[in-house]
């Protein structure tokens, strides 16, 4: 029986893994620590408790999202622009928000993982400073 060679999804992962340690306990470590804090903050956890009353769906849908970016899943299937564009937020939210991502991956990932997760969010940070600056027609945003 022959076995179809890897896709360049399967070599894309096995070589993400291999150099970071990155797996679905790391993922969800990571979201369920940083929503914790999340939740405790001065700054973002008023604006995100107005916005979840149930936080168990949000952290598996932040876990899905998370898996799909690191590990290619596909498990995420959301837009979340939309629903960060009615959010009272501005660039400290944003800036808190990717301190307290960093601080908590450096906590619980390993140092290579650590770096894809805090390169990756603050691509989407700044993806969604400029969405929604265009939003909501602030050109100084992005």
């Amino acid at each position: 029986m022959n076995t179809p060679p890897p896709s360049f999804r399967d070599i894309t992962v096995a070589e993400r893994v291999a150099a970071t340690g990155i797996d679905e306990a790391m993922i969800e470590a990571l979201v369920r620590t940083f929503y914790g804090k999340i939740r405790e903050d001065a700054v973002l956890g008023p604006v995100f408790g107005a916005a979840i009353t149930d936080w168990e769906p949000h952290l598996r849908k932040m876990m899905d999202f998370w898996s799909s970016v690191a590990l290619l899943t596909e498990r995420y299937d959301g837009r979340p622009l939309p629903v960060h564009v009615r959010l009272d937020i501005g660039a400290e939210h944003f800036d808190r928000w990717l301190g307290l991502f960093t601080e908590t991956a450096a906590e619980v990932c390993t140092p290579a993982a650590a770096r894809f997760f805090t390169d990756r969010a603050h691509s989407i940070a700044n993806s969604f400073r400029m969405g929604i600056g265009v939003v909501k027609g602030d050109r100084a945003a992005g």
